[in-house]
């Protein structure tokens, strides 16, 4: 059966290699002058890139796709935009009994991020996860009583939903050595009518939706690569002592090294889209065959059978590990290189890596042997007490925060119509989000607060380029 989408038209307007040569040719600096580093920052997800710049930026399909495998990616798209329900007789059945949101796109909308809720805004894109103290039996956060490990504000009819939340912000001026004045708003959540009495140890953690794109380059970056980035007990005396999560591989059964969430809590994206599914939606599915709300009193509106196909499962996962990483614009204009080097001069790069090479695939070669841009290192850092959330998940503690992949966020305007970053989409711009770093990134935050104007201009000049 063949599927037509969205993206049968996209194929068509996607330039994978040729515009950004053409661009160069346009501009002052002809493309056999430039340096090979150069050249390569133009392609921040290798033969992987998309030089698409409008609202479809983040949902661009790999390039060299077999007619098969494009087949699949779009079976995926669909599954990952369809509607689930309630109602058995409907397509799309098996929503609930508990849930955050009813689809993947309504969170992860253009498979782009989430956005931060006004004050008094139910929660839409920004899911609460939960724990008490203590660990569950594969040493990952100790879910809570009648509640388990997430919060769901949702429930399908006749089932009580677990609680409500309340957000509001704190605000707050600071100033710049300059005398420039910038703001900070700090979240405040409240948990309310909650349907049982939540223990007084409650440990919150709320987290905004991530973009999906480039994420099948991430998780083919080879551990060892990114083992050697690790530096725990800070050895080298700069400051940053990154390290790995190990987590729960739920089909291994073992440890494994976590990639994927905001706190490296998943092993893969197969995995971290059947969690998604279970925890969000509550779709049961082959990795996670039991409803989120086992032990619960919602369980009773369950109907016990797995709500997702295998062959559906492993669509949306291929879906997402095949969406291309938008490619760079203005990589070589004077300012922007100027903001390069201010963002290297900072040491952001330490945290922020800027690139790796992938490994050899044999089954997804697209994949393979790709030289790839994200500005991360995939570990988990102390990011300080102003973006502590006190709950540990594995081996990161209540401080500790992946590093956010940096490609594609100077699109973030122009996808998602906002600039919400940080986990809980706090900042409103990329001054706020650098300026709530602290922990291990203190010293670099304390480089760009001493920045002329014009050098914090050029540093966020670098970030909307990449």
């Amino acid at each position: 059966m063949k599927f037509t989408s969205k993206y049968k038209t996209k194929i068509g307007i996607i330039v994978f290699a040729i515009i950004p040569i053409l661009a160069l040719v346009q501009g002052c600096q002809k493309p056999d002058l430039l340096t090979e580093s150069d050249v390569n920052e133009w392609y921040s997800g290798g033969n992987q890139t998309a030089f698409v710049t409008g609202s479809g930026a983040y949902s661009q399909m790999f390039s060299g796709l077999s007619e098969q495998k494009t087949e699949i990616h779009e079976v995926g798209d669909l599954a990952f935009e369809a509607i689930f329900n309630s109602d058995e007789t409907q397509r799309n059945y098996g929503l609930g009994p508990l849930y955050n949101n009813v689809s993947c796109i309504s969170c992860h909308v253009g498979d782009g991020r989430g956005k931060a809720p006004a004050s008094g805004e139910n929660l839409s894109s920004l899911l609460i996860r939960i724990s008490i103290p203590g660990t569950d039996i594969h040493g990952g956060p100790n879910p809570v009583p009648n509640f388990g490990g997430q919060l769901q504000q949702r429930a399908i009819f006749g089932a009580p939903h677990e609680a409500d939340v309340n957000v509001s912000y704190t605000e707050q001026q600071f100033t710049f050595d300059d005398g420039e004045i910038y703001s900070l708003r700090k979240p405040n959540y409240t948990l309310v009518s909650s349907y049982m009495s939540l223990p007084s140890n409650l440990l919150i953690s709320p987290r905004m939706a991530s973009p999906v794109f480039g994420l099948g380059l991430l998780e083919n970056i080879d551990d060892n690569d990114i083992l050697k980035n690790v530096d725990e007990n800070d050895a080298n005396g700069d400051g940053i002592s990154g390290k790995v999560n190990m987590v729960w591989d739920a089909q291994k059964q073992h440890l494994a090294l976590g990639k994927f969430g905001w706190k490296a809590g998943q092993p893969n994206i197969i995995q971290q889209s059947a969690g998604a599914y279970n925890q969000d939606m509550g779709i049961t599915s082959f990795i996670f065959p039991e409803e989120s709300t086992l032990g619960q009193i919602q369980n009773n509106f369950s109907k016990n059978k797995k709500e997702i196909s295998d062959s559906l499962l492993f669509s949306v996962a291929y879906y997402i590990k095949t969406l291309a990483v938008p490619g760079r614009r203005k990589a070589d204009d004077a300012i922007v290189k100027q903001g390069k080097q201010l963002f290297l001069n900072a040491n952001c790069n330490s945290c922020h890596v800027r690139y790796f090479q992938t490994k050899t695939d044999l089954y997804y070669p697209e994949l393979s042997n790709q030289k790839i841009f994200p500005y991360t290192d995939l570990l988990l850092h102390d990011m300080g007490d102003g973006l502590k959330d006190d709950r540990p998940d594995f081996k990161a503690n209540g401080f500790e925060w992946r590093t956010s992949p940096l490609w594609g966020i100077g699109l973030s305007k122009i996808v998602n119509g906002h600039n919400n970053f940080l986990h809980d989409g706090r900042a409103r711009n990329f001054t706020e989000a650098i300026m709530w770093h602290a922990g291990e990134a203190e010293k670099s935050k304390q480089k760009f607060a001493k920045m002329t104007k014009a050098e914090r201009t050029a540093l966020l000049k670098f970030l909307e380029s990449l």
